[in-house]
This record gives C-alpha cells, structure tokens and sequence, in this order.
C-alpha cells in the first residue's frame, strides 16, 4: 500500500490518460471524444496553467517526455502527437498500428501499451517498433495494461478497471511488485462510475515520490511505494 505524502485538487472532470512530472509541472493527457487535451498542472494546487484540446476525432491517451517533446498517444486513430515544451505546441504527428494506451520512455526507447500484456519497444524519433515485451504475473499472462512510467530497471503499468498497479522488470517482463491503490480510491471522492479507476503515474526523481490520481478523480495524491525510499540529503 502506498504511503500518501500530501494530496491536492484535482480537476474532477479529467478523464487521466497519461501524467508525468517535469521541470516542477505535472503534463497531463487526458481522454474522451470532444474531451480530450494536454494540460500542464501545478502539482501543488491542481490549477491548471496550459491547455491544449485535441480535434473531436481524436480520443487522447498515454504521454511521454523522449528527450525535449512531449509524445501524445491516441486511443484508435493511429496518431501520436509530439510537443514543443515551450511554448506547448503540437509540432508533429507520429504513425504507429492499433490502439495506444500508455507510453514512457527509459531514456533510450518508449514503451507502449495497447490494452493487452505485451509492451511494445519503440524509437523515440521513428516511432517505430524496436522489440516486444511480454508481461507476466507468477507466471501467467497479464492483460489491460495501461498507464505507464519508466523509472530505473522497472516500469510501473496501471491495470485498467482495477486499483492495481503492477511494478515490472523491465529486462524480463516478470511483475516483481503489486501496490494496492484501494486505500486512495476510496478517499478520493470519485464518484460512482464503473471507469473512474486509478490511473495515472508521475515520478519526481528528486525525492523518489510519486505522483498518482485516477480518472475523473478530485483528487490528486503523492505518495512513496514500498521498498523506495527518499534520497539522502
């Protein structure tokens, strides 16, 4: 279970594809036909600083930072926008088959979710496909892999429809931690609705935190997984 550091609003009407933390902002994508936008947030109050909406066409989903660009995925239409970070602009557009989930990126390669257990390796400028990695659970195959963060050797995946996010090897695609989220579902004040799940990952590398809400959540939470710790001053 995660250990909560502090919490802040959340806009309730943000329906969290994607979120990371950089330069002191949370970016956040977030999803829906005539919904969707990228946004960056104050971490600490919630407000919202920028706002860029999507066309209607377009359903937004995971979100990366490769390098300088913020990389956008979209839900069916094939289509990864990429950003200026100053000032937030769409300045590219990527192709990639199937649908996008959740997408990070290591520092060398993005990893992709498509809603199924396999995570796709790809090149951050090309976007085209490097490598697999299949994602398993003692054992067994995962499915609805979703929201994704990069952080280390591990990629943090929320799992759709659940509380749960899975800690995963990156060399191996083993899960080598579950954290159970049910404890911030239920004092986030999300409302009754069977897709207002967790989602949503953002690591502050400065003190090993993250941060964490879920769609449609008031709510925005930052908090210390198990077995990480703050780093010595």
């Amino acid at each position: 279970t995660p250990e909560v550091l502090g919490s802040a609003t959340h806009d309730p009407e943000a329906y969290t594809q994607g979120l990371l933390f950089h330069g002191g902002f949370l970016y956040e994508s977030t999803g829906r036909y005539g919904e969707s936008d990228l946004r960056r947030v104050d971490p600490a109050t919630g407000e919202v600083l920028d706002l860029i909406p999507l066309d209607d066409s377009l359903f937004g989903e995971g979100l990366a930072l490769a390098d300088d660009k913020l990389i956008q995925l979209t839900w069916k239409a094939g289509k990864a926008l990429v950003y200026d970070l100053e000032p937030l602009a769409v300045v590219d557009t990527l192709r990639y088959e199937g649908e996008g989930w959740g997408l990070c990126y290591d520092g060398t390669d993005l990893f992709m979710s498509n809603g199924s257990g396999t995570l796709t390796r790809r090149d951050p400028t090309t976007f085209s496909v490097r490598d697999s990695l299949v994602v398993t659970r003692n054992g067994f195959s995962t499915r609805n892999l979703n929201e994704l963060e990069c952080v280390g050797d591990a990629i943090y995946a929320n799992v759709f429809l659940t509380d749960d996010i899975y800690k995963i090897d990156k060399a191996t695609g083993h899960v080598v931690a579950e954290l159970d989220g049910y404890s911030l579902s239920l004092s986030s004040g999300r409302p009754q609705d069977i897709q207002a799940v967790l989602n949503g990952i953002a690591w502050d590398e400065a003190d090993n935190s993250f941060y964490v809400t879920g769609k449609l959540w008031p709510t925005l939470y930052r908090v210390r997984f198990p077995g990480t710790s703050s780093p010595s001053p």
